[in-house]
């Protein structure tokens, strides 16, 4: 298998800094796949399925608006909402893949690049653990070269101790050798909690992906369980608890438009 979809290996990190101090860290391996790549890579791998069952798969209805066969779609129509989509463009999305036909992902996002090569706008996918479901679509500037920094304001209840008016702020270093996305969240009183997911590249191949497995077994499991022991070890520290407010739609999407702006900014 060969082409822009890679596996990265690597660490995520969370850092909540007040009221309490609460960090912690777990290695994870993500999925960078482009669209024009899924049917091929079904095809010839034998651990990898798109829209089919496999031991490792990623499929179509578990992102954007659930569709079964429609994901492609759905992107294209939220750049084209933001004034960002081309004829040609390649889309990237990063993401944990189904394991053994489980997975959950707090975060995917979804690089959106014109057919010169150039970035031109990143969707963040945030799901929550009572299956709501929010992409916050921002383009990104004209030119820009470097790593891209991003904001929006917080629409989708995450966590029971983090409150809904909050601010996040992106920092994403896009895939290469490396990938980084860091998020910076925060409220009236400044930063309140630092999240990130860095990794290495490697080659998408089934051995690779064999070595995936056997180093983070049933990782999409242990993530889902993390989410739940951390809470707990955060609820003993005595942070308080925001209750959970249905969102008014199960899956919804903000387009963001200008520069950054919000209560905090590192």
């Amino acid at each position: 298998m060969t082409g822009q979809s890679a596996l990265f290996l690597g660490e995520v990190m969370h850092m909540r800094l007040r009221p309490r101090r609460h960090r912690l860290r777990y290695r994870v391996f993500s999925l960078l796949l482009d669209f024009d790549e899924l049917n091929v890579l079904s095809a010839t791998s034998r651990l990898f399925g798109y829209n089919r069952r496999a031991m490792l798969s990623f499929w179509d209805a578990d992102h954007g608006d659930g569709s079964p066969d429609g994901l492609r779609d759905w992107v294209e129509a939220r750049l084209r909402e933001v004034g960002r989509l081309e004829q040609g463009m390649s889309i990237r999305v990063l993401c944990y893949p189904r394991i053994l036909g489980y997975v959950f992902n707090p975060l995917t996002v979804y690089f959106c690049y014109a057919p010169g090569g150039a970035l031109r706008a990143i969707l963040y996918e945030v799901c929550n653990t009572f299956g709501e479901r929010h992409t916050y679509v921002i383009p990104v500037e004209d030119g820009a070269t470097g790593p891209v920094r991003q904001g929006c304001a917080k629409e989708l209840y995450v966590s029971p101790f983090l409150p809904m008016a909050c601010f996040y702020h992106f920092h994403i270093e896009p895939p290469d050798d490396r990938v980084l996305l860091r998020i910076d969240e925060s409220d009236a009183e400044g930063r309140l909690l630092v999240a990130s997911f860095s990794g290495r590249r490697e080659a998408l191949s089934d051995r690779a992906l064999l070595r995936a497995l056997f180093r983070y077994p049933l990782m999409t499991l242990k993530v889902t369980a993390g989410i739940h022991w951390e809470a707990l070890r955060i609820w003993w520290k005595g942070i308080p608890v925001h209750r959970h407010r249905a969102a008014a739609s199960r899956v919804a999407t903000t387009i963001v438009a200008g520069k950054i702006s919000g209560p905090y900014h590192s």
